[in-house]
């Protein structure tokens, strides 16, 4: 085994050691106190809605009559219809009432929804399109990293690991004066609240991935600790202690924020559930200025082949989860939002028509939500393709006008500062004349 490839297995592997809660606690000095007094760094909050969400449903426009030509039974009804009717946007656009929660954000001028937005890529096949959306080179199957990790990699400073572009003269000052001193973990640079890293951080640049900060700690055992030290600990000082070291640094700093004790501010409740957790330690992590320039999160379900249901059901209790999830971590970051940009996306929408059991089926473009101080919001972006069967994609499904890259693109060199996004999208790169105006 090479160097890199050395160095790279063990560090993984004490990553996932250490999510198992075995206890490395003796491999360094206490990190946390290095990451206080740290500048605010912006943060991209991104959602994954897996399972490929019904975007007509989820921002409905009400005011296309094919809409309720082909949905007889799923249909929200336009504004004013009575309960459970769309919320009016625009005159033309409505949010799915269970997603009320976001509707004042968008008044607000604070969240801005693309529609008609997607990959490029005809497939329906759910491994391929979130495959496709997570690497960002859609139809190439072969490329193994992700695009966020890409921008991990585009915005970090080989000496210590932090984002030096937000504040270039700043940041080499504080090299040059000696005040930097590693204080960025680099794997706390992008987290995933997931059990398993996802593809989309997956590549070159350390990433972590925790299901429960609470379970993501070391335990007090003199036995397996001195096992640890045999494996990890040499007496030169190489790439193997080096990397377990790194490693563990990450598991120090998410110890001493105490996740249990944590308390949501701004009179935010998040759902029950996996979901709402992973918000409510992002938040978490955000506000501890551990140096977190990018999360992760996901929440499935969203594959409504059969009942779908209208205003009440099956993706109607999904979207209000979603709803409350957003806003509860909108109202705990207060003015922290300033610095962070929320993001939703999911692999394709749904056909146009409802099925013969009442749901709906793979479908081409879709729409995405961007929340944040940033954020040029109380907008719906992009072209209209229209519902009309001759301008149906394959004549089935909503045409897509944005590919989603672009939205990535607008968004990641805006707010993080990426500069390349020829290597961010390789065979695609950057193009503001395809921006949308997500960002002021």
């Amino acid at each position: 085994m090479n160097g890199m490839g050395r160095r790279v297995f063990v560090k993984q592997g004490a990553l996932a050691l250490m999510a198992l809660g075995l206890p490395p606690d003796f491999l360094l000095q206490p990190l946390l106190a290095g990451t206080q007094g740290l500048d605010r760094k912006k943060t991209l909050i991104c959602i994954f809605q897996r399972g490929a969400v019904d975007g007509l449903s989820m921002v409905v426009p009400f005011g296309e009559r094919g809409y309720y030509d082909s949905r007889r039974n799923i249909a929200i009804q336009a504004p004013g219809s009575g309960e459970g009717s769309a919320l009016d946007l625009d005159g033309f656009f409505g949010l799915h009432p269970a997603l009320k929660p976001l509707e004042e954000l968008f008044r607000r001028g604070e969240m801005a929804i693309v529609h008609a937005v997607g990959s490029p890529h005809p497939t329906r096949s759910h491994f391929d399109a979130q495959d496709f959306m997570e690497t960002g080179t859609p139809g190439v199957k072969s490329t193994s990293d992700g695009w966020l990790n890409r921008v991990l990699q585009d915005t970090a400073c080989a000496e210590c690991g932090g984002r030096t572009l937000q504040n270039a003269a700043a940041h080499a000052a504080d090299h040059a004066a000696g005040q930097v001193a590693m204080a960025t973990v680099p794997s706390l640079r992008g987290v995933s609240l997931t059990s398993a890293l996802p593809r989309i951080l997956k590549g070159g640049h350390p990433a972590l991935a925790v299901s429960n900060l609470s379970d993501f700690g070391v335990r007090n055992d003199d036995q397996v600790g001195s096992a640890f030290r045999r494996l990890y600990r040499t007496e030169r000082g190489d790439a193997v202690s080096a990397a377990a070291e790194e490693a563990f640094e990450a598991v120090r700093v998410l110890e001493a924020i105490d996740p249990d004790r944590y308390q949501p501010s701004g009179g935010a409740v998040y759902p029950d559930g996996d979901f709402g957790r992973s918000l409510q330690q992002i938040a978490q992590l955000v506000k501890a200025d551990v140096g977190m320039e990018i999360a992760f999160a996901d929440l499935g379900g969203w594959d409504t082949h059969v009942r779908q249901g209208g205003a009440q059901g099956q993706l109607a209790g999904r979207l209000g989860q979603l709803g409350e999830g957003i806003r509860a971590l909108y109202d705990d970051l207060g003015d922290r939002m300033e610095d962070v940009v929320i993001m939703t996306m999911s692999e394709f929408g749904r056909t146009v028509a409802e099925n013969g059991s009442g749901g709906t089926d793979h479908g081409h473009a879709n729409c995405m939500l961007a929340l944040g101080g940033s954020v040029r919001g109380g907008r719906i972006l992009g072209d209209w393709p229209g519902l009309e069967r001759e301008l149906l994609y394959e004549g089935r499904d909503l045409a897509v006008t944005t590919d989603f890259r672009d939205v990535f693109g607008e968004v990641v060199s805006g707010h993080l500062g990426a500069e390349h996004l020829d290597r961010i999208f390789p065979g695609y790169g950057g193009d503001a004349t395809r921006y949308r105006g997500v960002l002021g």
